[in-house]
Formats: structure tokens, C-alpha cells, sequence
């Protein structure tokens, strides 16, 4: 009988042991693997962001449609002016400027045209990947485009691009994820990861800037 209560004991205090070193270790690993898809998924709203922004300098806005932006990532072109020439110091002591130089063919300027894709991505960069999230079953980016009026008056062009925890941390402990989003929501924060806003001007603004 002795033997018995003994035997159990161990079971217990090994148990113990185990539950002891997993909770310290859960957190450890939730943080862990946490930076490594919301670092994944931060890269992947700044490059939706570089080619917002590329596409508002030619059409004066933002569009909510990903088809639209792929489209005009891989199809569409921006104009580049390429200059040629320079002054010398001896001429910037002059007083010269670059108006002057150009009137008189000491500098030259081109405007060239030149692909999306290839100027802000590189040629081997999947674009049509821009709208997936990264560690998730082909889940897409919640994105929208629209108009803000701030206080004075002002119309301003907005986009906003976005993913909740659940979503790109699914498969993680769902008690880590809830306790991430309680923390943000407290803060009257997104619980998630997002860039620019459909509610305010906040200059396309990551969350995690």
C-alpha cells in the first residue's frame, strides 16, 4: 500500500512539474511564434501600401479592389525623369542654378515610363500574392477605399488594409490571441494588424508604427 501511495506521488509531483514548466513555456511560444507572422504580415501591408500610394499618383485616389491594384501593379507604368548633367562647384559659386543650366543644355531632363512592378517590387516579386495572408489558408485582406472630410472641410483620399488576430494567428492558443485582443480593445485600438484608416487621416499609418 505503501508502495502504491509512493508511485502516486511521483505521478502527481511529475504532473505538477509538467503543468508548471508548460505554463511558464506557452506564453514564451505564443510571443515567439506571434512576431513571426505579424512581422510576415506587417511586410505584407507595406508593399499593399507602396502600391496604394503609387496607384493615387496617377489616378487621384485609392481603390478598395485588389483586383484593380494587381492589375495596375503588373499592367501600368509611372513616369520617371532621368537627368543627365550637373554643376560644378565653380558654378554653384557662380550662382547658378538648375533652371539655368537646363535652359542653356548644361543639364538635361527625361521623362521615361517605366513598369510598376519593376520600379517598386522587382521583376521576380509574385504580385498576385499581395492580397493573401501570410500563414493562412489563402485568406484574404480586408480592404476599402473612400473619402474623409476633415474638421476644416477638407475631402482627403483614404485607404485602409487589414487583419483581426484570429485570422493570421489562427492555430496559436486561443487563449493567448483573446488575452492580445482584450489588450487592444482596453486601448480602443484595432485588435489586430492594419494600415491607413477608413475613418480618419492618419497619413496611411501602420498600426504597428
Amino acid at each position: 500500500m505503501k508502495t502504491v501511495i509512493q508511485i502516486v506521488l511521483v505521478i502527481l509531483i511529475i504532473g505538477l512539474g509538467y503543468l508548471c514548466v508548460d505554463s511558464i513555456q506557452r506564453p514564451i511560444k505564443f510571443n515567439k511564434e506571434h512576431k513571426l507572422r505579424s512581422d510576415a504580415v506587417i511586410e505584407n501591408l507595406k508593399d499593399i501600401r507602396t502600391a496604394q500610394v503609387a496607384y493615387k499618383s496617377l489616378y487621384d485616389k485609392f481603390t478598395g479592389s485588389f483586383d484593380t491594384l494587381i492589375d495596375f501593379v503588373k499592367h501600368d507604368s509611372l513616369k520617371l525623369v532621368k537627368k543627365e548633367g550637373s554643376l560644378s562647384d565653380s558654378l554653384l559659386e557662380e550662382g547658378w542654378t538648375e533652371e539655368k543650366a537646363l535652359k542653356v543644355g548644361l543639364i538635361k531632363r527625361d521623362t521615361i515610363l517605366v513598369s510598376v512592378l519593376d520600379s517598386l517590387f522587382g521583376k521576380e516579386y509574385y504580385i498576385d500574392s499581395l492580397r493573401y495572408i501570410p500563414y493562412t489558408e489563402d485568406e484574404v485582406f480586408a480592404m476599402g477605399a473612400g473619402i474623409v472630410e476633415t474638421g476644416s472641410g477638407v475631402k482627403v483620399q483614404v485607404f485602409e488594409a487589414k487583419v483581426h488576430n484570429n485570422v493570421y494567428l489562427n492555430g496559436l492558443e486561443q487563449q493567448e490571441i483573446d488575452n492580445l485582443s482584450d489588450k487592444t480593445l482596453k486601448l480602443e485600438r484595432y485588435p489586430g494588424i492594419k494600415v491607413g484608416s477608413l475613418t480618419e487621416t492618419n497619413n496611411n499609418g501602420g498600426n504597428w508604427e
